[in-house]
């Protein structure tokens, strides 16, 4: 048990900062997978050496670097391949963590406040050496632009490289200053005691591959259909690159192999042009086209950086001779940019998730297909597809092709004006033999071109209604590859332009022909939205698709079954609740998400319906207090008007009910009581209402 112990590789723990930014993320995830003293095997034959390489670059095992580090984002979460994310509030924390680790990395290329760190730990850790057991290695990741303005080695023959040897000629570009003085403090630091501290520099070339981080402007603009990529100045300045994880391996192989060099360059074996790395990138992912913009023009683009701008116009020719004699790494892309661009296109697209989506809606007319395409492109950001557009752009191209065959001013570029025109000429024989219809070869060769145009793969599309029939299908997913013996008939097919899903809208003739009739005249004239025209496409459409034979059944045969959905239970405005439903079918988007643009005039849309809807419950509660306040108002008068229809009504219920006394009063009280006040008058008796009482009583007319 013990000699199996001894036999297990052991792990180190290496610090790496930033580790959530584009240079410490990939150099991390890269590291976390090597096993430690991987690089120094030297592999027997090829084979070996590929499994040796799938060995170092496989998921986390027993014996790899145990990997941590330090993030710029701090709410950002641990990253899977990080043992641990060391969070701290002051410096002596930090360090703390350092004297932990048996190699620390320090990037300095993404983030300028980091050279500071970077020389505050390796002098921190310089000074404790006394006190610290175990040996440190301090590995500094560095820039070309310390040697952006060196001066050439032989002034007539500028195109030799600089190598390793040279660097105590190099020059920094004026931004760059800071970086080649911590270069000169790391490689200081280091020769006090070897024993304890060993320091190294790597000078690293403009970095690619993954996600891309200097160079994403041009794989972002190449993506996004951009009429043209924009190079900077001529063009003509020799950039030095490297592939992000071959950075990776060299980190690796000082970490293995304490290497004697302190100083390295890191770059690939090529002396590329800033020109032909745009081209290529164009010509790959883009519409093929490039313009060379002047510096004063660069600058003003929002894209791109001052840092990054002066790296894209640095001029070097390196030779990272101690690398590629010394180290023994399974390059990713040694040959660089241009000549591995496919891969590195791959590598984009698939880190960024920018994977297309292609969709296909069918069904019969009138079912609501181009509605729902056109949500759906707004969404997904896709190419809409549909027959007429994909003819008349085909037949607009041809016949500025064929434009130049008439020119006497411009060259046939490799007779594709010539095979315009003859193309056209069979396009106008098959009308006017087809009553004016284009036969399907044309229509098919037209939509298979658009299908496999940059935007169509970049992004992805929807097919609008097509195709409509087997026949057609089978032409337009025709694959154009050898027939493999062993490839079965359902997967034979283009993989580049079959639709990942499929959709079939489904209604009855009746609510078909209840919608057309409810549309206004104003949509339905001049279109074939009539009943007569509907009558016409859903008999044309049920003869193509009848129970046993339907273009449905090209796709189930391939594996890609169709989702049918009955449109006539969705009566949301705009169909919204069917597009609702691929949507949940096909997920979210797989592309950048809004541009900067967009948020900003989506958070407009956003804060004018806020005000829009504060003020209509503002207006909402005006209108309801004022309703209150009429209906308290009418209520009040209508209980005042009821109020005093009671005091009327009483008044006269007294007044009838008074009469009668009145008028026995006015007989029998009135005339006694009159002559009885006549008499006290005369009298003048020392008390009056006794006197009248006495009167009353004696001259009581009902009283005998």
């Amino acid at each position: 048990m013990a000699s199996q112990d001894e036999e297990k590789p052991k792990s180190k723990r290496i610090f790496i900062n930033h580790v959530d930014q584009y240079q410490g993320k990939n150099i991390a995830k890269f590291i976390s997978r090597c096993v430690v003293g991987a690089s120094l095997e030297e592999p027997e034959e090829e084979e070996d050496a590929r499994s040796t390489t799938s060995s170092i670059i496989t998921s986390p095992k027993e014996g790899c670097y145990e990997v941590v580090g330090t993030v710029k984002d701090r709410d950002a979460p641990k990253p899977d391949f990080m043992k641990e994310v060391i969070k701290f509030d002051n410096k002596d924390q930090l360090y703390e963590h350092l004297v932990e680790c048996d190699i620390i990395v320090y990037d300095i290329t993404e983030d300028p406040d980091q050279i500071d760190e970077a020389v505050w730990a390796v002098s921190e850790i310089h000074s404790d050496l006394e006190k610290i057991e175990k040996p440190k290695m301090f590995i500094l990741i560095s820039t070309v632009m310390t040697w952006a303005k060196s001066k050439p080695l032989d002034p007539d023959d500028p195109e030799i490289p600089f190598t390793e040897d040279d660097y105590r000629r190099r020059k920094p570009h004026p931004n760059f200053k800071e970086h080649i003085s911590a270069e000169k403090t790391v490689i200081k630091l280091g020769k006090t005691n070897k024993a304890k501290l060993v320091t190294y520099v790597v000078a690293s070339g403009l970095t690619y591959g993954a996600e891309e981080h200097i160079f994403h402007y041009l794989f972002k603009s190449a993506w996004h259909n951009a009429p043209f990529l924009q190079c900077f100045g001529s063009g003509q300045n020799v950039v030095p690159t490297i592939h992000i994880k071959d950075l990776g391996a060299v980190i690796q192989n000082i970490a293995d192999s304490r290497p004697k060099v302190r100083y390295l360059i890191a770059k690939d074996d090529t002396q590329t042009t800033l020109e032909e790395i745009v081209k290529a990138v164009s010509d790959k992912l883009g519409k093929g086209k490039m313009k060379t913009i002047t510096k004063e023009e660069a600058l003003l683009s929002k894209d791109i950086e001052q840092s990054d701008f002066d790296q894209l116009l640095v001029n070097l020719r390196m030779d990272a001779v101690f690398v590629k004699e010394n180290m023994r790494i399974m390059w990713v892309s040694e040959a660089g940019m241009v000549e591995n661009i496919d891969q590195i296109i791959k590598e984009y697209k698939d880190s960024r998730k920018l994977q297309p989506l292609r969709i296909c809606i069918l069904g019969p007319p009138a079912s609501g297909k181009t509605t729902v395409c056109q949500k759906l492109c707004e969404f997904y950001k896709l190419h809409h597809i549909k027959i007429k557009d994909v003819i008349d752009e085909a037949l607009e191209e041809l016949q500025t092709l064929s434009r130049r065959a008439d020119s006497e001013d411009q060259e046939d570029d490799d007779g594709k004006a010539q095979d315009a025109q003859e193309l056209l000429n069979e396009i106008e024989q098959s009308k006017n033999q087809e009553t004016g219809k284009i036969e399907d070869t044309h229509v098919i060769k037209f939509f298979r071109d658009k299908l496999h145009s940059k935007p169509c793969q970049n992004q992805g599309f929807i097919l609008d209604g097509f195709p409509k029939t087997i026949e057609q299908a089978n032409d337009l997913f025709a694959t154009e590859e050898e027939d493999d013996a062993e490839e079965s008939a359902a997967t034979k097919f283009d993989k580049l332009i079959m639709p990942d899903y499929v959709f079939c809208l489904e209604a009855t003739e009746e609510f078909l022909r209840n919608r057309v009739m409810n549309l206004p005249e104003s949509v339905v004239h001049g279109t074939h939205n009539d009943e007569e025209g509907l009558m016409k496409r859903l008999e044309l459409y049920r003869s193509l698709n009848n129970d046993e034979e339907t273009v449905l059944n090209y796709f189930d045969e391939k594996e890609y079954h169709p989702e049918k959905i009955d449109v006539t239970k969705d009566d949301s405005p705009m169909m919204r609740d069917t597009v609702e439903r691929i949507k949940k079918t096909i997920g979210e988007p797989r592309n950048y998400g809004p541009t900067p643009e967009e948020l900003e005039e989506m958070r407009r849309q956003e804060e004018e319906a806020l005000l829009r809807k504060e003020m209509e419950e503002k207006q909402e509660k005006e209108r309801q207090e004022a309703e209150e306040a009429a209906l308290r108002k009418q209520r009040q008068e209508e209980w005042t008007q009821r109020l005093n229809e009671v005091k009327r009504e009483e008044f006269e219920l007294l007044e009838a009910q008074s009469i009668p006394l009145r008028n026995y009063l006015m007989k029998h009280v009135m005339p006694t009581l009159t002559q009885g006040l006549i008499d006290c008058c005369k009298t003048r008796p020392e008390d009056p209402i006794d006197y009248i009482a006495e009167f009353l009583f004696q001259n009581n007319p009902q009283v005998d």
